[in-house]
């Protein structure tokens, strides 16, 4: 069994740790680094596959000395200026592949009945003209029990529906199967857009370099021991104490602070509780700056220019770093409008979080941040932010996507947002003269204001769309409608586009800058 004083950095080995369950757990974890605190050895860990978020201090009672692994020599790399150079990464999880859910045979599925459109330049769908909606005899009918129809689900062989070809939409018995087709007529942008089966992440999930254009994805090819981990312990705003989860390039003389305090109206920070009262009695903001441009009860949204209000914007950017890993940041913030999210009291407006989005964007990025603060998630406010982004998207007349990578939360709230909003489009549909309705994939996204890939890998991903003779159909199962229904009602906070007071600028024009 190693000592205690042979323990290194890259050393993997398990740590003992609690999980949601409150249960003990060993997890495999890498130590980053070691230091000496009154004669007492504190290993900074990484654990093996969980998020960086959860790295953490522990001691040596809280380590396995008898399964340690040391580091390989030939695996160690140059230093850089004196700092050590940067470890080779924690191995990825691999993602496993779609598996199939079982649900209950339902006697009588519901039915409706869509049309796509599909690319002219794709292959021909056979049994059908391109633009010919199904007939009415080629629909699957439920009560004929003399005949079975087989409904073929999309695979990567199968030609795949974009926006031009017509498809038809059935409903489908028992719960959606989850085999996920592959991406249809995806614009691939080398540093930014994947090939995973939401297109969240590139395929090594990071740009080949980082863009000169105001783009915040993080280039994570200049990491080193010093970003990996996290180096402020706790953020005093407002009424909150917060744990940041990731490392911020906050000066070097607070990291040592065992509290930084930050001012919850222009966020400047300070290094003690007398320094922060001392503060308050100068700053007379009591809302970020810039112009409100929508308020509904307590809640209120302020548009906020990067050129204009540098000092809150870069002070912002600082605090949001704390909590978003996929993300760099740049002082430069002249190419960004930040849009943050207040809950108003007596003592003035708080901020519950933002997002941030370049103010000329060739990528139709209408998202390049976004984040909800710690003490306010899981509450609403995330997909608030993202349906307040979309109805800026509707106000300028274009469709939006998120700037990618998306962190892990911020992945679920995009698939959870996508899926209601498009959800609630397809079962508001009414038929005309008895027949099915229909719609297709540019009519969702005109009305959304989504992006046409986003929209196609939505009823992908929630394996809405299978291909049957010939022509492409969408499946909703009764499972899929009773969840809907009762996620909708538990989204009780939503954006009212009569209280938005927005005018969109030609940013193209430099002189708006």
């Amino acid at each position: 069994m190693a000592e205690v004083g042979e323990i290194i950095e890259g050393c993997r080995l398990p740590v003992l740790r609690r999980n949601q369950d409150n249960e003990d757990e060993w997890p495999l974890a890498e130590i980053l680094s070691v230091k000496d605190i009154s004669g007492r050895k504190l290993f900074y860990v990484h654990y093996i596959d969980f998020n960086k978020r959860l790295d953490e201090w522990v001691t040596h009672e809280r380590l396995d000395l008898k399964k340690i692994q040391f580091p390989k020599k030939e695996a160690k790399t140059p230093t850089k200026n004196g700092l050590p150079g940067s470890r080779p990464g924690s191995p990825e999880r691999e993602v496993p592949a779609s598996a199939q859910a079982s649900g209950k045979t339902l006697p009588i599925p519901v039915q409706i009945t869509l049309r796509f459109n599909l690319p002219k330049e794709r292959e021909a769908i056979p049994g059908g003209e391109p633009d010919q909606p199904l007939s009415s005899s080629s629909c699957l009918q439920p009560n004929h029990r003399s005949t079975k129809r087989k409904v073929e689900v999309v695979s990567p062989a199968t030609p795949v529906p974009s926006e031009t070809a017509p498809t038809s939409v059935f409903p489908q018995n028992g719960s959606a199967r989850r085999a996920v087709a592959a991406q249809p007529g995806r614009k691939r942008k080398s540093n930014c857009l994947g090939t995973d089966e939401d297109s969240q992440d590139s395929s090594d999930g990071i740009p080949s370099a980082p863009r000169m254009t105001g783009s915040l994805v993080s280039d994570r090819s200049h990491d080193d021991i010093v970003t990996r981990m996290k180096n402020i312990e706790c953020i005093e705003l407002g009424r909150h104490r917060l744990k940041p989860w990731y490392f911020s390039p906050y000066p070097q003389e607070l990291t040592t602070l065992p509290v930084l305090y930050l001012c919850e109206f222009c966020l400047k920070y300070g290094r003690s509780l007398k320094c922060l009262q001392r503060h308050l009695t100068k700053c007379d903001l009591r809302h970020p700056p810039g112009n409100e441009i929508y308020r509904k009860g307590t809640i209120s949204f302020f548009e906020i220019d990067g050129r204009k209000n540098k000092s809150y914007s870069q002070n912002l950017c600082l605090l949001a770093k704390c909590f978003l890993d996929h993300k760099t940041l740049y002082y430069d913030t002249d190419p960004f409008l930040f849009y943050v999210m207040t809950e108003y009291d007596c003592k003035g407006f708080h901020i519950v979080g933002y997002f941030s989005k370049e103010k000329e964007s060739t990528e139709d990025y209408n998202v390049a941040c976004i984040l909800t603060l710690p003490p306010y998630q899981r509450r609403g406010y995330g997909k608030l932010l993202i349906e307040f982004s979309y109805e800026l998207s509707k106000v300028e007349g274009k469709t939006g996507t998120p700037e990618k990578p998306l962190s892990d939360l911020g992945l679920l709230s995009y698939r959870s947002y996508w899926s209601q909003t498009i959800l609630e489009i397809l079962m508001g549909l009414k038929s005309e003269s008895g027949e099915r309705p229909q719609i297709t994939i540019n009519e969702i996204s005109e009305i959304t204001s989504i992006k046409k890939e986003d929209v196609i890998s939505t009823l992908q991903y929630l394996n809405l769309i299978n291909y049957y003779k010939g022509q492409y159909i969408l499946t909703l199962s009764e499972d899929i409608v009773d969840g809907h229904e009762r996620a909708m009602l538990k989204r009780l906070l939503r954006i009212d586009s009569k209280c938005l007071h927005f005018t969109p600028k030609d940013w193209s024009k430099r002189g708006k800058w």
